[in-house]
């Protein structure tokens, strides 16, 4: 049986050795391709008064300026249609104004830099306390509540106020954004691109260029790296693309340089929370009051879902009682925040559990005794009103990490280091992660697929996910061949292609392999189904192969299109209440970390895992998400530290850290000397597809467990019973003035 057999990526070894193709590897293997690069703006804010091509033409090699009028349909690269794609008022610094088309990369870039624009800079609003100030927010500003929050603050014994404060993320793929596009003789336009939503590139592509969606193809071959920074950001340079070589007759190919990827590509969004939170006698959650205040950027784009998790995310694994939070989206002039791995669910996870970080000194309590006991139960349901599912399996988790990671006996190791060691602390911490499943917005928990069986028994499937190196098409010729009993050998996957299955979600949400899975294990059951006859009729002696034979010559038809629709989810934006997710994901970890009291530098010495992903249906592939999924939840909250100039100078609203020589990126010398994971054993999910959960984004959050270790480790420099606050991200930095702090 192929699923659950722990097989390596299925392009491992064209990873490897470099055989892999990619967008930009097709473009450049294009006779005849123009390379395009953008017209930056210098300012953050500002008016364009004159925008004059002509010296570009001047340069030897430039072909076509395009502008905005150029563009015969929509000037417009967003679904909500705030994003002109050739603006006349420039939003954040770096933003593109025009696009030069050159015979080489060198010439186009050359000649963007000849284009003539003349600006009026406008006032800006960099940060998320401008934004606050100005009263600066966009979309829709929800409030989730339940119960009545002053009834129970009035039973709360204790009560606390705080603020906190968390950084954004780049996303940091190995390939930047990158599209291709050709044209038919008929006027087909063919795009590629590293994209995690090819329909939607599809639709954009259409409406910028005003024809319909059938004449528009999108491919996606494979992307190195997306992480949620691919799923609505790719766009605009793929309409670029296709305007490009709809304009010129060529091959147009678009591909950011690192620089230009990171001013102006959307990050993860940074949040600004105000609290307020209320316990009783014996350390029980009575109350939550927050706001919490996200930075959309310049557009909306996907801020007002990923603000929607974030509040469904504030409980985390925690009973609440009487909850009120509301969400508002600030509206400031940088790059337009978009997705990253968990969506709003970490930023509004980290919330409170840097509450109860904070509160559990105050309260008399260890960390993890305040946090084990307002777990969920079962019959408890979460603030917008959904059962919560198997809680049980939390705290097996979580008993699990305490018993196998030695938890009880390394805390008195600790103590007894921490003792006689009075320059260099050591910390432990166990966190728990609860995550939803499923698209906020029901109507994209939907999926197709399309399989072929070949008159030699071979079969050929095609599937709306996208494969970004997360493992997905692994999956699915697992899940294939599974269903049809073959070999995996006899599996092969093409591409996806908007032309093939259309119609599709984004690969988004974790849930990847439970939507496409199942489209193509039902795509499977419909070949198998007309199969039936053919065999009753051979016997069951016959082959596979003889099998596919004669039902070719009986005229049975030997290829179907699976489709999938997540059951029992609904969802009320206005209200915030429903049933939005199939599933809770829960894991479980514990980090050992130790800190230099004169640097504020650290070590993560040793981290226990324990995460729930039910009947594994690759574990290797699992395994490497859950590691890959930790390290980069430990990169965010503790070392990449996204800084945009605020001063009132000519450089203000310019990203600081747009190369990997400012960003600092977590890389093996991050990772945990001992790094211990497993998988939570009977965790089977019924209703999904071979009774397997999603793996994507849940493992990041586990990454609270560094966090809180490095907040125990700085509370070991002072006074017993200390509260720490700790900067996010807890660079060494932020470590050594909350250390300052607490000595203080």
């Amino acid at each position: 049986m192929s699923v659950g057999e722990a097989r390596h990526h299925e392009a491992a070894a064209l990873h490897v050795t470099g055989r892999a193709l990619y967008t930009d590897d097709l473009a450049l293997r294009a006779p005849g391709v123009l390379h395009a690069h953008p017209v930056q703006a210098p300012h953050a804010h500002a008016r364009v008064t004159r925008l004059d091509p002509a010296p570009a033409y001047r340069i030897e090699g430039v072909v076509r300026v395009l502008t905005a009028a150029d563009v015969p349909g929509v000037n417009d690269s967003g679904t909500k249609h705030d994003e002109p794609l050739f603006p006349d008022e420039v939003m954040f610094h770096g933003q593109s104004v025009a696009w030069v088309l050159g015979e080489t990369f060198e010439a186009a870039r050359l000649g963007a830099l000849a284009v003539a624009v003349d600006y009026e800079p406008l006032p800006s609003l960099v940060t998320v306390a401008d934004a606050i100030a100005a009263d600066s927010f966009q979309g829709a500003r929800p409030t989730m509540e339940r119960g009545d929050v002053e009834a129970g603050f009035a039973r709360s014994t204790r009560v606390f106020e705080g603020v906190t404060e968390l950084a954004g993320q780049e996303h940091f793929y190995l390939e930047t954004h990158a599209s291709f596009a050709q044209v038919d003789d008929d006027g087909q336009v063919n795009v590629s691109c590293s994209t995690q939503h090819p329909t939607e590139t599809q639709e954009i592509v259409a409406h910028v260029l005003g024809i319909a969606s059938h004449q528009v193809s999108v491919q996606c071959l494979r992307m190195g790296g997306g992480f949620g920074g691919k799923e609505m950001q790719p766009h605009g340079y793929a309409a670029v693309a296709a305007l490009g070589a709809t304009l010129t007759g060529r091959p147009v190919r678009v591909r950011l340089t690192r620089q230009q990827d990171m001013t102006m590509s959307g990050k993860r969004h940074g949040f600004h929370a105000t609290w307020r939170i209320g316990f009783d006698d014996d350390g029980r959650l009575q109350a939550l009051d927050a706001t919490l205040t996200s930075d959309g950027g310049w557009s909306l784009d996907l801020s007002e879902p990923v603000l929607s998790r974030a509040l469904c995310h504030v409980d985390n694994a925690y009973w609440i009682p009487h909850v009120r939070v509301a969400g508002r989206v600030a509206r400031t002039h940088t790059t337009s925040q978009t997705a990253f791995r968990g969506f709003g669910g970490p930023q509004g996870m980290l919330v409170i559990e840097d509450a109860l970080g904070r509160c559990a000194p105050l309260l008399g309590l260890a960390p993890e005794e305040l946090r084990r006991r307002n777990f969920y139960v079962e019959g408890q349901a979460t603030p917008y009103g959904q059962p919560v599912r198997h809680p049980e399996r939390l705290d097996r988790a979580w008993q699990q990490v305490l018993d196998t990671g030695e938890y009880a006996v390394r805390r008195k190791e600790i103590e007894r280091h921490n003792t006689g060691s009075p320059h260099a602390k050591r910390g432990l911490a166990i966190t728990p992660v609860k995550f939803g499943i499923s698209f906020n917005f029901t109507s994209f928990n939907q999926a197709g697929a399309l399989v072929h069986v070949y008159k030699d028994g071979s079969v050929l499937i095609n599937h709306g996910g996208t494969e970004m190196g997360q493992g997905l098409h692994t999956k699915m010729l697992q899940v294939a061949a599974t269903a049809l009993g073959l070999p995996i050998e006899r599996v092969r996957l093409a591409p996806t292609r908007t032309d093939k299955v259309p119609n599709t979600s984004a690969t988004a949400a974790s849930s990847g392999a439970d939507l496409n899975g199942a489209a193509v294990k039902d795509a499977c059951d419909q070949i198998l189904a007309r199969l039936v006859p053919v065999r009753d009729r051979l016997g069951a002696e016959a082959g596979w192969d003889e099998v596919v034979r004669t039902a070719y010559l009986d005229r049975i038809q030997l290829w179907a299109a699976g489709f999938y629709r997540t059951e029992g989810l609904s969802w009320d934006a206005t209200t915030m209440t429903g049933h939005p997710f199939k599933y809770f994901a829960y894991g479980v970890a514990a980090a050992e970390v130790e800190v230099d009291g004169f640097t504020g530098a650290y070590v993560v010495r040793r981290v226990d895992i324990v995460h729930d992903v039910g009947d594994s249906l690759s574990p290797l592939v699992d395994l490497g998400q859950v590691e890959g999924g930790f390290l980069q939840g430990v990169g965010w909250l503790t070392l990449e530290d996204l800084r945009w100039d605020s001063s009132d100078g000519p450089a203000r609203g310019r990203l600081a850290t747009q190369s990997a020589s400012t960003y600092k990126l977590p890389s093996l010398s991050e990772l945990p000397a001992d790094l211990r994971v497993a998988f939570l054993e009977r965790a089977t999910e019924d209703g999904v597809v071979y009774g397997s959960k999603a793996v994507g984004e849940p493992p990041l959050m586990l990454a609270f467990s560094v966090r809180e270790a490095l907040r125990d480790a700085v509370a070991a420099f002072g006074p017993p019973g200390v509260s720490v606050e700790l900067a996010s991200p807890a660079t060494p930095e932020a470590v050594w003035w909350a250390i300052e702090r607490v000595r203080g």
